[in-house]
């Protein structure tokens, strides 16, 4: 070989290895979704929430609705990161206010600190975490709860009447049966999950109108009201729901059908930067991501997944881009932004809007996030 053509060669190779070494230099493995990166993400919100109670107090009661749905991802942070301060933190909570529920009596809302109790309870074995709460079931049980869910005479205070409730009420009863091994709490959440559902469910759209006062309301384009955080509730609450569910339960198909008919019209519904805006149908109308609807969806389609009820190809994508959508939301002390504040319809958010809910959602997504990465190494 002659010496030029030698040294072109030699040349050649040369560059080739120092290119293949900047682009690996250049390009690092993505971590977003390896279990220390989702566990660090969630501490630091986790954390954030446990500071600001301690700084500034809390915002809200302490056995309101609005925590409660906090609560529920605290006890999943204390379960995934095996750090006890969280659950410290419950336990602290529940005694000093009882272990009760809030104060009227039959409002979804005001049980749905209920599924919490259950849970400290099936880990640490304190009867007086439950008692209170099953006492209270123990006449729900017994009630007929057959008034009409219209929107007047406060029925929210005596029926499931709002979508939101399918998170508060039939949960909490269903985590009850779990804890004591009687079904007759889950067999009423099942009875009355339906009577909702026949109300407030719109088959064609598979999704639920907030309340009776909704049913013919119309977004600025024209098409029906449906609120993200709302149908986030339902579809978060039936997944809490199946969990508590024994696979040979008579109904269980049915609220698996369901789970799967709204997943697959929520995922079609998400917005190219992996969010759900406020309005489902009018995403223009408040065109901005919001954080508690797209946690909760982020969270029920990744038990959905890990549960077998959906197909990972199509739905691992949509998880993908709604955990990509809420980590980008978290400012850099951990606190969460774009929650809808409390209300009953779309509205407006922006990165500074905060709400516990909101906290609560991200890390129940997060949990079942890190049990997905466990069971699919190669993402």
């Amino acid at each position: 070989m002659k010496p030029f053509v030698a040294k072109l060669i030699f040349g050649i190779f040369l560059l080739l290895i120092v290119v293949s070494t900047n682009a690996l230099a250049t390009t690092k493995k993505d971590t977003t979704f390896n279990t220390d990166s989702v566990l660090k993400i969630m501490k630091r919100v986790g954390d954030w929430q446990l500071q600001y109670w301690q700084t500034k107090g809390f915002t809200h009661k302490k056995k309101d609705w609005t925590n409660a749905a906090l609560y529920t991802g605290l006890v999943d942070l204390s379960r995934t990161s095996k750090d006890d301060r969280y659950d410290q933190a419950l336990i602290a909570i529940g005694n000093e206010v009882g272990w009760t529920t809030g104060p009227v009596r039959l409002m979804a809302d005001d049980y749905c600190v209920g599924q919490t109790w259950s849970l400290l309870y099936m880990k640490y074995k304190r009867p007086e975490m439950i008692a209170p709460f099953q006492h209270l079931a123990d006449s729900i049980v017994s009630l007929p709860f057959d008034e009409s869910l219209e929107w007047k005479n406060n029925i929210q205070n005596r029926e499931w009447a709002w979508c939101d409730a399918l998170f508060m009420g039939p949960t909490a009863l269903a985590y009850l049966s779990t804890a004591t091994g009687d079904p007759k709490y889950l067999n009423k959440a099942t009875k009355l999950w339906w009577k909702t559902t026949d109300y407030l469910y719109d088959p064609q759209a598979h999704l639920y109108a907030r309340d009776g006062s909704f049913l013919n309301k119309k977004e600025k384009n024209g098409e029906k009201v449906f609120w993200s955080r709302g149908n986030g509730w339902v579809l978060a609450g039936l997944a809490r729901v199946l969990e508590n569910m024994p696979s040979n339960y008579p109904d269980r198909q049915k609220f698996e059908t369901l789970f799967k008919d709204m997943a697959g019209k929520v995922a079609s519904l998400q917005q190219p930067d992996g969010s759900w805006h406020a309005s489902l149908l009018d995403p223009a109308s408040y065109p901005i991501r919001e954080t508690s609807g797209t946690g909760f969806y982020c969270y029920a389609i990744l038990w959905g997944l890990n549960h077998g009820l959906l197909d990972k190809a199509q739905y691992w994508p949509i998880a993908k881009k709604a955990w990509m959508a809420l980590i980008t939301s978290v400012q850099p002390d951990g606190m969460l932004g774009y929650v809808q504040p409390i209300g009953a319809s779309p509205d407006k958010v922006n990165a500074q809007s905060n709400e516990v809910y909101g906290t609560g959602a991200f890390l129940l997504a997060g949990g079942q996030l890190l049990e997905f990465i466990h069971h699919n190494q190669k993402l």
